[in-house]
């Protein structure tokens, strides 16, 4: 649908260069552009992002509204009224992230926009670009923050209430968002701002695409996953004094529970990690008293996932059984499996067979969340849109995908964005 608009090689990824400039750190090799990423959501880096990119939407003629969570939706007309077309993702990042987590999502749509300005080209509906706000949950520790609070999912005050966990004084969300100039006025609501679909171009961040040497990952869902967080108390005591079988420690304790982790997932062919662990007192010749960790558990179906933490409770309370061991067990977060709708589905599967060749393309489920999953909460209309990821590689500085695989990615959301808008009745 979209082969007579002629695109402008390279220019995406040199606005993903250029915009790096805004947090860049980590350098890992020659070239400039060879760093990773720390632009936390809501810092001054970001700031400085979301001021560009609406200074940069503006100047196609897009309206911009900015919502009570930060949220930024910027609309380009189209021939009739009704709700946009949109494409989104985030400018976020992990603490030591890369360039093309999130940022690749935005700032392909800003290209599809500048696309449509250079063709003077007008959609049959609006088409916006959405920045969702504090995706990562890095300073902001909750997840798709933002786009769940749009999707009726969180409480925009609960929300607002979360401290920032990685500055020196912690600040809240309502502070950060005033103190940037982003707290803005329209209600964060899907039925009050709605949406008509939502697309989002996104890197793997897995090594699937690369091994089976694919060019297009046609996501048709996000597996379900928990954080559970595991609190134990025991008691600390000299090590060169007290007797391997009168000990309450606790980081013994946390490995076994490690490996029960590692063992129930590989057997319902699921997914898990200990990680954020802590222990206290970390010094060489006390007994840990304290150890507390988080246990991050994801399977492909709802019920997989069900099987797995209720294995893992059963088989932790024996690890924990006839010891002095306390434990508490804190269910933290929780996302069922995420099902797109099925119509985008086929049309991104269309678009990129027609670009790329049907055995250049998998359909497959994205092993991460994603700001998709709160607007197919939304019941909107989703679907994404995967490109390889070098060794799988993200979340790291190194994260990187290349030139012609942003490239095809991108020719694959525009086509997937006309051909979506051409089909529109409304």
């Amino acid at each position: 649908m979209s082969a007579s608009l002629k695109i402008i090689p390279n220019r995406l990824i040199d606005t993903i260069h250029h915009t790096s400039k805004w947090g860049a750190k980590f350098k890992w090799g020659a070239k400039d552009t060879n760093t990773g990423m720390c632009r936390l959501s809501l810092s001054q880096d970001e700031k400085m992002v979301r001021d560009w990119l609406v200074q940069e939407t503006q100047k196609l003629g897009c309206k911009v509204k900015i919502d009570e969570i930060g949220n930024i939706f910027a609309i380009y007309s189209g021939l009739k009224e009704g709700a946009p077309t949109a494409i989104g993702s985030h400018l976020d990042t992990q603490p030591t992230g890369g360039r093309y987590d999130g940022i690749l999502g935005v700032l392909s749509g800003l290209e599809i926009l500048r696309t449509f300005k250079d063709n003077n080209y007008t959609p049959q509906y609006p088409v916006a670009v959405v920045n969702w706000t504090n995706e990562e949950g890095a300073r902001f520790p909750k997840s798709i923050m933002a786009s769940s609070v749009w999707a009726g999912v969180s409480d925009i005050n609960d929300i607002y209430a979360i401290e920032s966990i990685t500055d020196e004084k912690p600040i809240t969300v309502l502070e950060a968002l005033t103190s940037i100039g982003y707290k803005g006025d329209t209600k964060a609501c899907h039925k009050t701002n709605p949406l008509k679909a939502h697309f989002e171009l996104h890197i793997e961040q897995g090594p699937i695409l690369e091994k089976e040497q694919k060019d297009i990952g046609v996501v048709t869902g996000v597996q379900a996953y928990s954080w559970i967080g595991i609190n134990l108390r025991g008691r600390a005591q000299h090590t060169g004094t007290t007797p391997m079988d009168m000990r309450a420690d606790t980081y013994l304790t946390a490995a076994k529970i490690a490996i029960v982790v590692n063992n129930i997932t590989k057997k319902h062919r699921g997914l898990g990690s200990v990680a954020e662990i802590h222990v206290s007192p970390n010094v060489v010749n006390v007994i840990p008293d304290s150890t507390e960790f988080v246990l991050d558990i994801r399977h492909t179906t709802d019920a997989g996932l069900q099987n797995i933490e209720a294995d893992i409770e059963s088989e932790v309370s024996k690890i924990i059984k006839g010891t002095d061991v306390i434990m508490e067990f804190k269910k933290l977060f929780h996302n069922d499996a995420t099902h797109f709708n099925n119509e985008c589905i086929d049309i991104v599967q269309e678009c990129a067979t027609n670009i790329v060749g049907s055995n250049k393309t998998k359909k497959m489920i994205s092993g991460a969340g994603h700001d998709s999953c709160s607007t197919t909460n939304a019941k909107v209309p989703t679907s994404m849109i995967f490109i390889p990821s070098k060794g799988g590689i993200s979340h790291n500085p190194v994260e990187y995908s290349s030139p012609e695989e942003i490239e095809k990615g991108f020719k694959v959301l525009l086509d997937t964005v006309v051909t979506f808008d051409s089909k529109r009745t409304d």
